[in-house]
């Protein structure tokens, strides 16, 4: 009986399944929802919301300030974002 108690202990437990840099890239660009090819404060908090971070609205302003090379106040998804993507990676976000 232990081992099979055991054993449904571990497949009711969810595994933690790391984001990819991929898929974080995704996140990031489909949350520039104007399509302006930058992003802003809030597309960002809307971003680290659906990675699932605790306080998004942080998240963001420190993301930011990591990331933002040119100090305009965006993430140029073209000149910034991958700097930007290093840091959530750093960051061990899983999916839900």
């Amino acid at each position: 009986m232990g081992y099979h108690s055991n054993l449904d202990k571990v497949h009711n437990k969810r595994a933690k399944v790391p984001y990819t840099k991929e898929q974080i890239r995704n996140v990031f660009k489909r949350h520039d929802k104007n399509g302006d090819g930058q992003l802003s404060k809030n597309e960002l908090d809307a971003a680290f919301k659906e990675l699932g971070s605790i306080w998004p609205p942080a998240r963001a302003w420190f993301g930011q300030r990591y990331a933002d090379e040119d100090g305009d106040g965006f993430i140029s998804i073209d000149k910034e974002l991958s700097k930007l993507v290093q840091y959530a990676l750093e960051l061990k976000y899983t999916l839900q």
